[in-house]
């Protein structure tokens, strides 16, 4: 094990080259030492309790050609749709008959769904569930723009930084996106007083050791109330079709030395971890991740928010089978919570 780990556990942050160095030289007995820490400091921060969250996937229109995305613009073989206001309410009802006390609406980039549309859908879903916390995922917006939603009663939101390196950033992105404007974002959500979430995809295009460390480094020093990691996973229908999807093993040495580092840090056990192994949420969650999201979107569009290759759109992924994902959780030693689950800080 290397003396780097354990300066880790003692100081919560390392510098850029020595983050490098610890993912560069990640061993078995490490990565062990680590989980172990980590699931003490998750423990004794949220227990052993797992935050669950609907996840409603509401549209897979996107304005956006990120490369990596099986949603973006220029894949027609997309199979497109959007839910009505109606729909996202019904599925809330449905959610909260099943006991979730924050909802999650996610999607694509749609200009259809303008900044006063979706301020109407946050305040509805804000008036009927008032306890309940609605989460938006949406991508890049003018700081007046999250303003609005803020004020319609949007509590959380969660925006990927993708990677802190901006020559990473534009080779997996159009040139008409920016690392300035996405870490922008991220600080205005922040100002108005949002919980927000950033993240990456472990094993993406071009990803190296020292991009993942710089990552770390920006999320040590923005200090989110979530982070989002997962493995890459790759699209048939896009430039990274034939890219191999990220290793399992690394995203959950990553997600132990998030949480060791922001040891208050909502950390979900992603659909991704799921999708490349049968037990990756276990995985995740025994690594320090204490959030899991069913989707609790209709049963005919799950299939079409196809973000990469085989995501799991059933099974404990979905809502419907909310008591599978309590069992898995409770053999290894863990119990669902259907809490708002709010950061603590």
């Amino acid at each position: 094990m290397t003396d780097l780990a354990r300066k880790l556990c003692a100081e919560k942050t390392l510098t850029e080259d020595e983050f490098a160095r610890l993912i560069e030289e990640k061993d078995e007995e490490t990565a062990r030492f680590l989980a172990d820490y980590a699931s003490s400091v998750r423990d004794r921060v949220y227990g052993r309790e797992i935050y669950v969250r609907g996840l409603i996937e509401f549209s897979n229109y996107c304005k956006n050609n990120c490369l990596y995305c099986g949603i973006r613009a220029g894949n027609a073989n997309a199979e497109r749709y959007r839910l009505t206001k109606d729909e996202i309410l019904d599925r809330c009802r449905e959610g909260d008959r099943l006991g979730f006390r924050t909802f999650v609406l996610q999607g694509g980039e749609d200009v259809h769904f303008t900044p006063d549309a979706l301020a109407d859908i946050v305040y509805s879903i804000k008036s009927e569930f008032p306890s309940s916390a609605v989460t938006l995922s949406v991508g890049e917006h003018p700081k007046e723009t999250y303003a609005l939603w803020r004020d319609a009663g949007a509590d959380r939101y969660l925006l990927r930084h993708e990677t802190a390196d901006s020559e990473h950033y534009g080779r997996l992105h159009p040139p008409s996106m920016s690392l300035e404007n996405r870490i922008r974002c991220l600080y205005d959500l922040k100002s108005l007083g949002y919980q927000v979430g950033c993240g990456i995809m472990v094993g993406s295009p071009y990803q190296t050791p020292h991009t993942i460390a710089k990552d770390l480094v920006f999320m040590k020093q923005f200090e989110p109330d979530m982070v989002g990691i997962g493995p890459f996973v790759p699209h048939h229908d896009t430039p990274f079709a034939h890219h191999p999807h990220g290793s399992l093993n690394l995203t959950l040495y990553l997600l132990s030395i998030v949480r060791i580092m922001l040891p208050h840090v909502l950390l979900p056990a992603t659909t991704a971890l799921g999708t490349i192994h049968p037990e990756g949420r276990e995985l995740g969650v025994l690594a320090g991740a204490n959030v899991c999201m069913p989707n609790l979107s209709p049963s005919d569009v799950k299939k079409k928010y196809s973000l990469y290759d085989g995501k799991l759109s059933s099974g404990s992924e979905s809502a419907e089978c909310l008591s599978e994902l309590d069992e898995r959780m409770k053999k290894i030693g863990f119990a669902v919570s259907f809490a708002r689950g709010d950061v603590k800080k």
